[in-house]
């Protein structure tokens, strides 16, 4: 009894770790006006307190997840949890732009190691199927949910105190996980660290954090322009050499074994689609809610409540049944589908739209459709994978998420510019229907029994 209660306690405490992460997106974006002002940011010096960031994350997921592996899983998340906090607090006491912006990036590369390694730490506490799927919906959740937290906090923090305390926050937070991870997470096995690929490693970091520089200043550059096709070409062929390194050496960064897994292959996948899908839910229908229909920030995060609320029900009881019940690939496929019909409510929401008729059904499908999916869509991502690997596995899915995620958001919100919100909300539509297909291929259930050899 004791030990069982120390393994929720763990997960709660890995839940607080990442939704540190996952609100440090939308809680950032709300007070960007306040930093501007306060520490004299232009327009386009402004965007790098967020792609900082995003650039270290995006570029260290895989990296961070790897590390994991090699050199212990509980060492490298409590790691990357003082980087973040430390971080935080240099954000917060910030007076110019250039400390502000070095910080911002530090906390990138913290948050990176979190998200990589949490995912991979639940999955190897809870091995048995039901607790699994109960688990993984918890931590589900607070991904799902944490953004819209964001835009809450962000706006109470910015207006009743300063936008110092966006960052601050994450101190209190950040060293309660800290202290509690460390009695709670079993000490990492005492054996000797496996070989680094360095050449992979720097090959896909650098990589990935161009092509995250690419999709993230594409609209503002222009994705015609020599810089876009320098930073994306750059990261095609350096994604190139990595793949044939990774073929020749006998230690690879990433065994592409990994991808014959067909859970692994299709989840990650079907994540691209889903998450460009879901980045549109949430950024362009509050950026629609705040300049169309004249939402404030308080009001925007009350509209999200009614879907995190479902998302809530589904994660905490009603997600686990269902995987239990029905296997991984029906709720992925349903959920999709609901997903798709909300994004496409959302299409055809006019610029008068009341609650109760137009934002309201579509709130309730996603919320809904997210809730049945993102659970075993996760489960099959790491289900299949050793412990051994399973910190690769967080970061791979991790990354897929979080470029698919930026790069259709790129492209959504520049056909928002030049289309309107509702043909991005199509195309939105259109994403998740694609991600419903890919889970079309998956097995009807993942057993985390099976062996999975990984050829080099």
């Amino acid at each position: 009894m004791v030990e069982e209660r120390r393994r929720w306690l763990a997960l709660y405490m890995l839940c607080a770790g990442e939704l540190m992460i996952v609100l440090d997106t939308t809680i950032v974006n709300v007070a960007l006006p306040s930093i501007q002002g306060s520490l004299g940011f232009t327009e386009s010096a402004l965007v790098w307190v967020v792609n900082a960031y995003m650039l270290t994350y995006g570029g260290f997921l895989l990296l961070g997840g790897r590390l994991g592996d090699l050199y212990g899983k509980r060492r490298l998340f409590l790691a990357g949890i003082t980087l973040f906090t430390a971080a935080s607090l240099v954000c917060g006491l910030a007076a110019s732009q250039a400390v502000l912006v070095a910080a911002r990036a530090i906390q990138g590369l913290g948050g990176a190691v979190v998200s990589a390694i949490a995912l991979s730490l639940i999955m190897n506490i809870f091995t048995e199927a039901g607790d699994r799927a109960k688990a993984m919906g918890i931590y589900g959740f607070v991904c799902a949910g944490g953004g819209s937290i964001g835009v809450l906090a962000g706006g109470l923090l910015t207006s009743a105190l300063s936008w110092h305390w966006v960052f601050l926050v994450n101190l209190p937070i950040g060293v309660a996980v800290y202290a509690f991870c460390t009695r709670l997470l079993s000490k990492d096995a005492a054996s000797a660290p496996g070989k680094l690929d360095l050449a992979g490693a720097v090959t896909i970091t650098t990589a990935l954090m161009l092509a995250v520089y690419g999709i993230v200043d594409g609209n503002q550059a222009g994705w015609t322009s020599a810089r876009t096709l320098s930073l994306l070409g750059g990261a095609i062929a350096l994604l190139a050499v990595f793949i044939v390194t990774e073929m020749n050496v006998s230690a690879p960064l990433m065994p592409l074994g990994l991808f014959r897994v067909k859970t692994v292959a299709a989840a990650n996948i079907l994540g691209v689609f889903w998450a460009a899908a879901m980045f549109a839910w949430f950024f362009l229908s509050a950026l629609y809610m705040q300049t169309v229909l004249g939402y404030d920030p308080m009001k925007i995060g009350l509209a999200f409540l009614p879907s995190n609320l479902i998302m809530a029900a589904f994660s905490i009881w009603l997600s686990a049944k269902m995987v239990m019940r029905f296997g991984i690939r029906m709720p992925i496929v349903a959920g999709m589908l609901l997903s798709a019909a909300g994004l496409g409510l959302f299409a055809l929401w006019p610029k008068d739209a009341s609650f109760m008729l137009h934002v309201m059904p579509g709130m309730l499908l996603l919320g809904i459709g997210c809730g049945m999916a993102l659970n075993p869509v996760m489960l099959a991502a790491m289900q299949e994978v050793p412990p051994e690997e399973s910190g690769l596995a967080s970061g791979v899915v991790n990354t897929s998420f979080m470029m698919g995620g930026a790069l259709g958001l790129a492209i959504l919100a520049s056909l928002s510019e030049r289309a309107g919100y509702h043909a991005a909300f199509a195309l939105a539509a259109v994403c998740a229907l694609v991600a419903a297909g890919a889970a079309a291929w998956l097995p009807r259930a993942a057993h985390s029994e099976k062996e999975v050899e990984y050829a080099h």
